[in-house]
């Protein structure tokens, strides 16, 4: 299914390693400081609004495809 989701994005090296489905860009916002606290020189995190594929598996919605216009 194709919808607009928020994501909280993990970059390593630059490269997209993990991400999570936020309920509000408030909510994202507070889990990028949080995990900003523990630093590190190659990880980078961003809150990214936008059109995603997504999919439920094991009663958990997760990203399958971003969508970038």
């Amino acid at each position: 299914m194709i919808e607009t989701v928020i994501a909280l994005l993990m970059f390593v090296n630059g490269e997209i390693k993990e991400h999570r489905i936020q309920e509000s860009m408030a909510q994202c916002l507070r889990g990028k400081r949080t995990a900003e606290r523990q630093y590190s020189e190659n990880i980078k995190y961003q809150c990214w609004k936008g059109k995603g594929q997504t999919e439920i598996y094991m009663g958990e919605k997760s990203i399958k495809a971003i969508i970038l216009d």
